[in-house]
């Protein structure tokens, strides 16, 4: 089989050559590329392929449908919403993702941007630099808030986790409550978690019932000086609602990892230009000891699915 793999993994050399030293002594091969969402240069790369490995590279119909061997596409991500799986299902080609990867790595980026919004460590360092001292400008604690968990799959348990270890009170919100969740999280509904939370973190996947859920309507909702988190996918927000309310003083910060679009921002978007907000390049995920637990799950992804006991399905 020809496996092509169209863009980094982000793990050192030696990290990847050891998962495919097996696949090239078992008479496969393998061509990596850097990064190009173009989708005629991923034709080119993958016309003939059987396998595509990608992480959270836009994989669009057309190339799918231009490759005629396909038959797997393996994600490194855990979120699948930037492959077209119509055209995938369309064509019988299966399709795996690397589900359990970054839990830790996310939760830990969450609590991170809490601890850093309560405890005003923007405003305090660009004091610090400019010679000054904090006076005047006090911090909150962590513990005792309120924390509300807006989608409560492997990440946002494990933040209301790392949450309840600092003694907050955590609320969750899912769509369906089977009854078998977790006792430390109290289920709301969502109305109840906007109003009664210090913090919403969300953690929801990107669907139609998700699409815009953090608007000018929900926001309104939220109580007033609270702070959101944003680790899941950035259409979940309505950005420019979210600013308005961050620049009129409603909302009393944000922490930011996801935006409608990959990084580089345009630098016009108005979440780089609003009040006590922290941004960061989509890099929740991104840790030494993650970004080596995805490359382990994506090649074992593609050893079973060769062996006919495809895991971590998506179809």
């Amino acid at each position: 089989m020809k496996i092509v793999l169209l863009e980094s993994l982000g793990v050192p050399d030696h990290v990847l050559e050891a998962h495919v030293r097996p696949l090239l002594n078992g008479g496969h091969t393998f061509a990596s590329f850097p990064r190009d969402p173009d989708p005629n240069v991923q034709i080119a790369r993958a016309a003939d392929a059987d396998v595509i490995l990608i992480a959270n590279m836009p994989l669009r119909g057309e190339v799918i449908d231009a490759c005629p061997n396909l038959k797997f596409i393996d994600v490194a991500f855990t979120g699948v919403d930037h492959v077209d799986l119509e055209a995938a299902r369309a064509r019988g080609i299966r399709v795996s993702n690397a589900a359990g990867y970054a839990t830790q790595a996310v939760a830990e980026l969450t609590v991170c941007m809490m601890l850093s919004l309560l405890r005003r460590v923007p405003q305090m360092e660009e004091r610090c630099r400019a010679g000054e001292t904090g006076a005047g400008l006090l911090g909150s604690e962590l513990q005792g808030k309120t924390v509300g968990i807006i989608g409560t799959g492997a990440i946002g348990r494990r933040t209301a986790m790392l949450c309840r270890a600092f003694g907050c009170h955590v609320l969750g919100y899912r769509r369906h409550v089977l009854g078998i969740e977790p006792d430390f999280i109290e289920f709301v509904p969502l109305e109840t978690l906007l109003a009664q939370s210090d913090i919403v973190s969300l953690h929801c996947p990107l669907n139609q019932d998700s699409a815009g859920l953090i608007n000018q309507k929900t926001i309104a909702g939220m109580k007033p000086g609270a702070i959101l988190i944003n680790a899941a996918r950035g259409p979940v927000v309505d950005s420019l609602a979210l600013a308005e309310a961050l620049n009129s003083g409603y909302l009393g910060g944000a922490g930011i990892d996801v935006f409608e679009g990959e990084p580089p921002l345009p630098l016009h978007h108005p979440l780089l230009h609003s009040r006590n907000t922290i941004v960061t390049p989509h890099i929740a995920f991104s840790s030494q000891q993650s970004l080596e637990a995805r490359c382990s799950i994506l090649f074992d992804n593609l050893a079973k699915w060769m062996e006919g006991k495809q895991i971590n399905i998506i179809l």
